[in-house]
C-alpha cells in the first residue's frame, strides 16, 4: 500500500500506464470475440489477480476461443489438455521414463506433461474422472507437481483456464469441492443475443477470421499482478468484503434464507479472492482503486461456486446467484 505522495503518484502513474496497456489488450480481443464484454473483463481480471477460472457454458459459445485469444494476447505459452474419461494423471503432470545411456548405465528421466506452460487450457475439465481432475490441486495452489517424490517448479505466471459443460449434461462429473476453491472465479458464458450472433455469423464464415494479436508478455503479466496487489482497498470495500462473507455462512447469517438453505459457505479463500479481483476490475476500468460497485459486480462468480444449497432449498425454487446479489447488495 502507498504511504507517502511520491508513492501515490508513482502508483497513479503505473496504473495510468497498465491502463493504456490493458485498453489495447482488450481491443486485440475484440477482433476475435464479438460481445461477451463481461466474460472478457472477468477473465482479464482473473489473470491480473494471479488465479484461475473456470469457463461454465454451452458448447459453441466461444470458450475455447476466449481462452486461445487470451493467450495471444497476453503473450503467455499456452498448452491444451481436452479432458476425457479415460485420462489419466500422468497425462497432465508428465511421468518418469527409464534411459540408458551410451555406457550401459540406467536412470530415470522426467517427462514434463502439458501442465507445464504459462497458460493451460483445460477443456471440459468435468469430463475426466475426480481423480484426474484432482491431478491439477498442486499445481494449481502451489505452482509445482511432485512427480515420483521430485518437486518439479511450473513456469510464472502460471494460470488454468478451464472450460466446464453445464453438469446436466450426458458424460460430466461434478469437480470436487477442494478444487472448485481453487478457482479464483466462476465465469458463466451465455449465448449471444441477435445482434451479437448475427455479427459472429458474418464475421466467422467468410474467407477471413480475424484473430487477436500479441500485446503483452510474461514479464509484463507479472508487473501488472503486483500492481494489482499494491492497489489501495479502502475501508468502505473491505468492510463490504467481509460482511457479504460472514452473511453468505449458515452459522454466522443473520439472513434466514442462508441459514435455512445454505449447506455451506465461503472460506478465506473466497475473500482472498474478492480482494483481489475488485483491484483488478478496478485497474481494467481506469480506476486507481476499487468500490462497493466492484464488489456488487464481483460477488457471484467469486462466491457462486464456493457455496451450496441444502436439497430442500432447491427444490423450493431459492436461486444461488440471486441470494448472492441480495446478500451483496446488503453488504455494500
Amino acid at each position: 500500500m502507498p504511504t507517502s505522495k511520491e508513492d501515490v503518484q508513482a502508483l497513479s502513474a503505473r496504473a495510468d500506464a497498465a491502463t493504456a496497456r490493458l485498453a489495447e489488450v482488450r481491443h486485440s480481443i475484440a477482433r476475435s470475440i464479438i460481445g461477451l464484454d463481461d466474460v472478457v473483463e472477468q477473465s482479464l481480471a482473473v489473470i491480473l489477480s494471479g488465479g484461475h477460472g473456470l469457463l461454465v457454458g454451452p458448447p459453441g459459445v466461444a470458450k475455447t476461443r476466449l481462452v486461445h485469444a487470451l493467450a495471444v494476447v497476453t503473450g503467455l505459452e499456452d498448452k491444451r489438455v481436452q479432458f476425457t474419461p479415460d485420462l489419466m494423471p500422468a497425462d497432465i503432470l508428465g511421468s518418469e521414463v527409464l534411459d540408458q545411456d551410451a555406457d550401459g548405465k540406467r536412470h530415470f528421466r522426467f517427462i514434463p506433461g502439458p501442465v507445464f506452460c504459462r497458460l493451460l487450457m483445460a477443456d471440459e475439465i468435468n469430463r475426466a474422472s475426480p481423480r484426474t481432475q484432482a491431478a491439477l490441486l498442486q499445481a494449481m495452489q502451489e505452482g509445482f507437481v511432485t512427480v515420483a517424490g521430485e518437486r518439479h517448479d511450473l513456469p510464472q505466471p502460471f494460470h488454468v483456464l478451464a472450460t466446464q459443460n453445464p453438469i446436466e449434461q450426458e458424460g460430466t462429473y461434478p469437480l470436487p469441492e477442494a478444487q472448485l476453491d481453487r478457482f479464483l472465479m466462476q465465469i458463466d458464458v451465455p449465448y449471444p443475443d441477435k445482434d451479437q450472433e448475427r455479427a459472429i455469423l458474418l464475421a466467422t464464415t467468410g474467407s477471413e477470421d480475424a484473430m487477436a494479436e500479441p500485446v503483452l508478455n510474461a514479464q509484463e503479466i507479472l508487473d501488472l499482478q503486483d500492481l494489482v496487489r499494491a492497489m489501495p482497498v479502502g475501508e468502505a470495500v473491505l468492510d463490504a468484503i467481509l460482511a457479504l462473507l460472514e452473511q453468505a455462512r449458515p452459522d454466522r447469517s443473520n439472513d434466514q434464507e442462508v441459514r435455512d438453505g445454505v449447506s455451506w459457505g465461503p472460506g478465506p479463500r473466497a475473500g482472498q479472492a474478492l480482494m483481489l479481483a475488485v483491484r483488478a476490475r478496478a485497474l481494467l476500468q481506469g480506476r486507481l482503486a476499487p468500490s462497493t460497485e466492484d464488489v456488487l459486480a464481483l460477488a457471484e462468480p467469486v462466491l457462486k461456486h464456493r457455496m451450496a444449497l441444502s436439497f430442500a432449498a432447491r427444490a423450493e425454487g431459492l436461486q444461488l446467484e440471486a441470494l448472492i446479489n441480495r446478500l451483496a447488495k446488503a453488504a455494500a
